[in-house]
């Protein structure tokens, strides 16, 4: 048995490097297929959110080579590209970056909670795939316990932290008060949620949700008393948009594509 885990982060990368690896969750089921298919790999996990994307597998032999290849082969990149930017860690140092991620000690707003949600949900992804046993099921289960310990035992967790708060605070030291200002959130994700219920509860002149499903922006939007549209009138949007935040799913840039 061989634990490794590979990727890149915030950290190591700039965003357009990240963007290049990152899958989409529709995409996750053949992925993890892929990568079962290699001869040493027993299971895998595969964690992709905007800020990292990692790979973690027990293996029958360091296979991290192969990995990297089939990283850049699916998403059709250059290998000797990628290669600069991507970390690896083998056995017990698997298990504490994990513990780090989870914990929010390895994100970019340190603690936040939002990541342990992600992994989770990585986690799920490789059950439903089948690509998930005994090794790699029992390491997640005790990053998850980890995790709660470290929220529970420390004061990580005593003021909000994330990057939904951030972008919020950072709108009240640009503008002070936010009360007679109009926010455009572009999504309509855990993201856009957390940062609509911040400028609401900073008392927020009015907000627009743009999203690709308007349905899902509607729902959002009646319980935080803004309006909802589509994505794809974004442009018109935002002539009126003192506060504009962004947090989608999407691989290419919503704004600023000319």
């Amino acid at each position: 048995m061989a634990l490794l885990s590979l990727g890149i982060n915030h950290l190591t990368a700039p965003v357009d490097i990240r963007e290049k690896v990152a899958f989409a969750p529709e995409q996750m089921r053949q992925a993890l297929h892929e990568l079962q298919n290699i001869p040493a790999v027993n299971e895998s996990v595969i964690v992709s959110t905007c800020n990292r994307t990692e790979i973690y597998c027990d293996a029958s032999s360091d296979c991290s080579d192969t990995i990297t290849h089939w990283l850049t082969a699916h998403h059709g990149i250059n290998e000797n590209s990628l290669a600069p930017f991507i970390y690896l860690h083998n056995d017990r140092e698997v298990a504490r970056h994990l513990f780090c991620v989870a914990s929010g000690l390895d994100s970019m707003v340190l603690g936040e909670p939002q990541i342990l949600g992600q992994l989770k949900e990585s986690y799920d992804q490789a059950r439903g795939g089948k690509s998930i046993n005994s090794i790699l099921d029992r390491l997640f289960q005790h990053s998850f316990s980890v995790a709660k310990r470290v929220r529970t035992d420390t004061e990580i967790g005593s003021n909000p932290v994330s990057v939904a708060f951030a972008a919020v605070n950072l709108s009240k030291q640009i503008f002070g008060n936010l009360d007679e200002l109009h926010a455009l959130l572009i999504g309509a994700g855990e993201t856009i949620e957390l940062v609509s219920r911040h400028l609401k509860s900073q008392q927020i002149g009015s907000m627009t949700i743009a999203n690709r499903s308007v349905e899902r922006a509607q729902i959002l939007a009646d319980q935080i008393g803004a309006d909802a549209v589509q994505i794809n009138t974004v442009p018109e949007q935002l002539a009126r948009a003192d506060i504009v935040i962004s947090s989608t799913a999407s691989q290419l840039p919503i704004l600023g594509k000319g």
